[in-house]
């Protein structure tokens, strides 16, 4: 029980039971993120834009890291940029380096490399590559305008390779100005991945709870019900919340989550 909480191993966790990033084999499968991955393989399938958006702490990076997990890096081999202010100059450059090639020093010869570089990819190599931009609500007009380039290799042609754009809510409200038509009009598939509802929250507790060795329940219907309300469905939100109330019933000598607990909870990350 090395690295728990002394309180929290008292309630019988042998490992903090709602890890940020967890590993495939422990990940919470709730109807939103198989949707999403549903729509990125059909994008992946028709090389095409997705725009995948949330609130913060819904849960895009775990999609997103789910859905590389099921790639073959071979066959279908992926470049992950998460940097908001991309340049178009550093995103070229940043793809060319992860596929081995060095960057030309102008931005108009780095443009040529990854059209060179894509169209090889999917054509003499028959492979499906796949550029994710995460944290995209952040990225600068010069590069959303670029995005228009990006994939038209092929003078409005198919596409060698899939573009993944993932970000928060303001994201689309970006894209729906009247500047940005030409990007929109290229996107091919949308989801914006909705919390998760009150029956959801108690299976994503009951899950965390057993990869943390418990099987059997911590929480009282009350406090769940508190959870998703403060949380609002929001994985990362309730993960923290959960965690909290589990402290403080642990510390108070309470077998189960209550209400009490909960709320004090909900008032200590709301401070």
């Amino acid at each position: 029980m090395s690295g728990i909480p002394g309180p929290l191993a008292e309630l019988g966790l042998q490992a903090l039971p709602f890890p940020k990033a967890p590993a495939r084999a422990q990940l919470f499968r709730w109807p939103g993120l198989e949707e999403a991955m549903a729509r990125l393989h059909i994008v992946l399938d028709t090389r095409g834009i997705m725009l995948l958006t949330g609130e913060t702490g819904c849960g895009k990076s775990t999609v997103v890291r789910a859905f590389l997990g099921e790639l073959d890096p071979v066959r279908q081999p992926a470049v992950y940029l998460a940097d908001s202010r991309l340049l178009p100059r550093d995103f070229y450059a940043q793809v060319l380096e992860h596929f081995g090639v060095l960057p030309a020093r102008t931005y108009s010869a780095a443009r040529r490399q990854f059209q060179t570089l894509m169209s090889d990819l999917a054509g003499a190599q028959e492979k499906a590559p796949v550029v994710v931009i995460d944290e995209a609500q952040g990225l600068t007009q010069e590069m959303v305008q670029e995005l228009r380039y990006v994939q038209n290799i092929y003078c409005d042609a198919d596409s060698p390779f899939a573009l993944v754009l993932a970000g928060h809510s303001e994201l689309r409200a970006t894209l729906r100005l009247k500047v940005f038509e030409a990007v929109t009009q290229r996107i091919t598939m949308r989801y914006h991945l909705p919390g998760l509802t009150a029956e959801q929250v108690g299976r994503f507790v009951v899950h965390g709870l057993a990869l943390a060795g418990v099987d059997r329940p911590l929480f009282t219907e009350e406090a769940l019900q508190l959870l998703h309300k403060h949380s609002q469905g929001l994985p990362r939100r309730v993960g923290m919340l959960a965690t909290h109330s589990l402290l403080d019933a642990a510390v108070c000598r309470t077998p189960l989550v209550e209400e009490a607990s909960m709320r004090r909870a909900v008032a200590e990350l709301e401070e």
